[in-house]
């Protein structure tokens, strides 16, 4: 082969090379955009997500920092903006000295407060919270109503990891990976447990198919949230 043919024949190679490369490149750099949560996922972390128990906007003293969502002292409850009805509902909390407080669902508007007619997942300091004298008000108790078992829950200043599914009547509470209680709603059982408990003063407690997530926030001791997702399931 002359001379000549080779040195075309090698810059037509080596200009094709750069050009796969630069597009290679170029394709990589472009594609910035996260991909989709996976499995229908969506993200609770955002404020936005969120609102004051029948109000337009979240109260003062709850904040937003660095992933966080969290309180120091007592100040009203927060709902979803949005209802849900069958879901599955993750997130981490980490609860100060003595704390108290609780994530509702399905919760509606109707009444006072949002645990007049929501079940709660209680959230509990369960060595000084003033709630630790009875399983029924333990951290991941159906409160008031199903008990939780002891010996899950971290300590002071751990991040524990929260799961709640509700499907129809069946619903489960986890906590760090351990199943706490899980129960049917509207059950004889159900309706036992509630005509015994302070609920009965409320006829429409639990009785919602769908409604609203909200976190409790007027008890005393600091509170945090992180990495609240939630998927409605078919």
């Amino acid at each position: 082969m002359r001379a000549s043919r080779i040195i075309a024949v090698t810059v037509v190679l080596v200009t094709a090379c750069i050009h796969s490369a630069s597009s290679t490149m170029a394709s990589a750099s472009t594609n910035t955009t996260p991909a989709p949560a996976q499995g229908g996922w969506r993200s609770l972390s955002d404020p936005s997500a969120w609102r004051g128990y029948k109000a337009d906007t979240i109260p003062s003293r709850w904040t937003f920092a660095n992933g966080v969502l969290s309180k120091t002292r007592p100040v009203d409850d927060i709902v979803s903006k949005d209802e849900f009805g069958d879901f599955e509902l993750e997130l981490e909390w980490k609860i100060g000295v003595a704390g108290n407080s609780g994530v509702f669902y399905r919760g509606t508007e109707e009444y006072d407060h949002i645990y007049w007619t929501a079940p709660e997942y209680q959230l509990l300091d369960n060595i000084k919270g003033a709630d630790n004298k009875t399983p029924l008000t333990r951290a991941a108790a159906v409160y008031g109503l199903y008990p939780a078992p002891d010996g899950h829950v971290k300590p002071i200043g751990e991040w524990n990891s929260t799961r709640i599914v509700a499907k129809g009547a069946h619903v489960e509470h986890w906590l760090n990976g351990f199943k706490m209680e899980e129960y049917e709603l509207w059950s004889p059982d159900w309706e036992a447990r509630v005509k015994a408990s302070k609920f009965s003063a409320w006829p429409n407690y639990g009785r919602a198919k769908r409604g609203h997530i909200a976190l409790q926030g007027d008890h005393n001791g600091e509170l945090g949230f992180r990495n609240i997702r939630i998927r409605e399931l078919p």
